[in-house]
């Protein structure tokens, strides 16, 4: 691995911890006060171990080959949407099959994050196109 590649990889992590860890606590103590008594479908943490484990993956695929001189990044972010898609179809199948009564809540747990994980990575990927 060469150097770029751990540095950059390394900066983003760091960042993503502190997103996660920041937008988890809002999370938790918003749905604490204002959704106390609403049983939801998926814990809070499994929503964002799902969000933070695509990030990372789609993330250091793009690092990987950017570093080792690809230059079709754009068409690796673009197939990693798709997979992140399916995946989040996969990841959500048990709650639509279930019939939820409160649809709502489960759909804002997940989806509220969900964009603004989609937002970091886009930021992150397009910080790294603009070094070239």
């Amino acid at each position: 691995m060469n150097d770029v590649f751990k540095k950059r990889e390394t900066n983003f992590l760091i960042q993503l911890i502190a997103l996660s860890g920041l937008l988890f606590a809002v999370h938790s103590y918003l749905n604490y006060h204002f959704a106390g008594e609403v049983i939801l479908f998926f814990p809070l943490w499994h929503i964002y171990l799902f969000h933070v484990v695509t990030v990372i993956i789609i993330y250091t695929l793009i690092n990987y080959r950017e570093s080792v001189g690809k230059t079709e990044v754009f068409n690796t972010f673009i197939f990693g949407m798709l997979v992140k898609m399916i995946l989040t179809m996969v990841f959500l199948l048990p709650w639509i099959l279930s019939k939820p009564e409160q649809k709502g809540y489960d759909l804002a747990n997940f989806f509220i994050p969900y964009f603004i994980f989609l937002a970091f990575e886009v930021y992150s990927v397009v910080k790294i196109l603009q070094k070239k």
